[in-house]
């Protein structure tokens, strides 16, 4: 008799396993309507689902969301959730990958604005899209404004220079 109850289930899901993926696929198809559109056309995703996201702001009371959001979980069972959430943990900044990439670039900007061409070569070596006159200068102004206690107007056009090369390089832009 004890025999009968030693059957091996483990290959099956429970039903509340299966509830639980499919409300984080909802999450994660609530998370995407919050996206830009540019950022949700570089989605690996199908076009009934692009379709879905991009009608998603006309839907405004609380119930015709609710209703959008989980179509747009039904439609995310069909998709490469993989593919999706790398792309989303490069762009979020709650995700700890989002904040590394911010926080090398930070270092990148402190570098260059303390450092000398050594520092701007090794820069250009691993982004080599960059423009080195044109970030040279804006090295140089960096530099003025610390020299004379000016605030960091210069350094943040430094950061958002490097930032926009390393989405460019990424593929985000």
């Amino acid at each position: 008799m004890a025999d009968s109850y030693d059957e091996d289930f483990s290959g099956e899901k429970s039903k509340t396993q299966i509830k639980r993926e499919l409300h984080a696929l909802q999450d994660l198809g609530a998370r995407l309507t919050t996206l830009k559109p540019e950022l949700i056309a570089k989605l690996p995703i199908t076009d009934g689902l692009r379709k879905a996201l991009a009608e998603a702001p006309k839907h405004t009371a609380n119930a015709a969301k609710k209703r959008h959001v989980q179509f747009i979980g039904k439609l995310m069972r069909d998709q490469d959730i993989d593919a999706i959430l790398a792309l989303i943990d490069q762009v979020d900044s709650s995700t700890r990958e989002y904040n590394e990439r911010f926080h090398n670039l930070e270092r990148w900007r402190d570098r260059l604005i303390t450092g000398d061409d050594s520092t701007l070569e090794s820069f250009v070596a691993d982004y080599p899209e960059a423009d080195r006159q044109h970030l040279r200068s804006l090295i140089r102004h960096a530099q003025h404004e610390a020299a004379h206690n000016k605030p960091p107007a210069a350094a943040r056009k430094v950061f958002k220079y490097i930032r926009d090369l390393d989405e460019v390089q990424r593929g985000l832009r």
